[in-house]
């Protein structure tokens, strides 16, 4: 008799065990669209921190607004971040003042491929090219470079102060890396820049200006002159100028072009 009842009540209890589960799923699979969302994979805006469901928003960004300005972090969303070992900590308390516009191309004269990518990131190999066995230990930087098509990689935040400018005096003010972001485009002192890049050139400077009190805007040569030519005589300052919304009094070094 108590095996019996024994055998009745686990009976029962597996019975209700049973149903408790079919249950359970039941109320799983009615729960509204918005809760289902909620359990999904969520991801975190770089700018804001909100947290969102995985393939909604605008990439990695919340909205298209956060995407297109500079984050908290000193990182533009519209660039690939690629980030270079290359920087240290600007003065205490000191305000990004300048952009220094520069060109680069690896080898010299030549486009394409991740060579200036590598060379930011000290993996640039001394024997792809007998003009890298020269180069190659160097630890230099710049914040952006605009490729030819117009795409803009980004190797170091804005807070930061990228090692582009070298021994350089922005009239009377030395060590420009301190106060200034650097802008490398790829070029030559040869070559015209293509339309892509004054584009895409102009848009960072636009979110630049947002971001930072921006007061005059300078070519390599201007404030190395005798040391470097660039941008050189290639690069349209008043272009430059007209596109990216820059009054005249910002370009202290005038609006012609200059080798």
């Amino acid at each position: 008799m108590k095996w019996l009842l024994f055998t009745l009540i686990l009976t029962g209890l597996v019975i209700w065990w049973r149903y408790a589960q079919l249950e359970q799923n039941k109320r799983s699979s009615a729960k509204p669209a918005s809760e289902k969302r909620a359990q999904a994979a969520m991801q975190q805006c770089p700018h804001c921190g909100l947290r969102f469901p995985q393939g909604e928003g605008f990439g990695a960004y919340c909205s298209k607004e956060h995407r297109v300005a500079i984050d908290p972090k000193g990182w533009w969303g519209e660039a690939e971040w690629v980030k270079s070992p290359n920087y240290d900590d600007r003065p205490q308390g000191m305000p990004v003042e300048l952009v220094l516009i520069h060109h680069i191309s690896l080898p010299p004269g030549q486009f394409g491929g991740n060579y200036i990518a590598d060379f930011f990131q000290n993996k640039l190999d001394p024997k792809a090219h007998p003009y890298f066995a020269e180069i190659a230990d160097r630890q230099v930087s710049s914040h952006f470079l605009i490729k030819r098509d117009g795409q803009v990689q980004q190797f170091v935040s804005t807070l930061h102060r990228a090692w582009h400018a070298g021994v350089s005096n922005f009239f009377g003010r030395e060590r420009c890396n301190d106060f200034s972001i650097g802008i490398e485009l790829e070029g030559t002192d040869d070559l015209p820049f293509q339309p892509a890049q004054y584009q895409s050139l102009k848009n960072l400077i636009h979110v630049l200006k947002k971001a930072y009190p921006i007061a005059a805007y300078a070519g390599h040569s201007d404030v190395a002159p005798g040391r470097k030519t660039d941008p050189g005589i290639h690069f349209d300052w008043q272009h430059f100028s007209a596109m990216a919304d820059i009054p005249e009094r910002q370009l202290p070094y005038g609006l012609n072009n200059r080798s």
